[in-house]
């Protein structure tokens, strides 16, 4: 069975990023996905596609086809009382070279690095660990399957179902414990 548009397709990897090991994802736990969805860079699904069960693969993604170069506005400063609790900091969260959860002024869900610390600010990077990065991948289609329908609505984790319901909702207010969508079949649980 060739990977294509609908399948469940498991790939082990090894990623190299500047002839140093980034990650090494093996047999005996794949990455995991259903192809054609948008869940993987376009290109990393593009030296993929069309492989069968076995076969091997090797290929490079210039930084432009991966995570982009770095964003230089995406690099900003911030006030240090933003990170505050009861009027203190926490010198074993807040250091250099920590990465924290954050939220835009939309609501989006960001991830910051701390670069520098100052006086009464810090530098946070905001762009992806491995913008500016070529990534070279090397590795093995290690098996593919049909998505079932149930996959194919709600994604193969069930990100898609979570996803339109908090979204659909208007934030995590609507989403029970553990994340789902509440009781009944519905949105907020009607």
């Amino acid at each position: 069975m060739k990977v294509e548009n609908n399948k469940v397709v498991s790939l082990s990897y090894t990623l190299t990023v500047a002839d140093k090991v980034f990650e090494t994802v093996t047999a005996e736990k794949p990455l995991q996905f259903i192809f054609g969805t948008g869940m993987l860079l376009p290109k990393f699904e593009a030296n993929v596609s069309g492989k069968d069960i076995g076969d091997e693969f090797e290929f490079e993604l210039p930084a432009a086809d991966a995570y982009g170069e770095v964003n230089p506005q995406a690099i900003v400063e911030l006030p240090m009382n933003i990170f505050e609790v009861d009027g203190k900091i926490d010198e074993n969260v807040i250091k250099v070279g920590e990465t924290l959860p954050m939220r835009d002024s939309e609501g989006n869900q960001l991830s910051g690095k701390i670069t520098e610390m100052k006086d009464n600010s810090l530098m946070m990077d905001f762009n992806h660990p491995l913008a500016g990065s070529d990534l070279h991948f090397k590795g093995k289609v290690e098996q593919v399957r049909d998505a079932s329908q149930e996959e194919l609505t709600n994604g193969l984790f069930g990100e898609k179902l979570q996803h339109e319901c908090c979204g659909g909702c208007g934030g995590d207010e609507c989403c029970g414990e553990g994340g789902g969508c509440g009781e009944g079949s519905g949105c907020c649980g009607e």
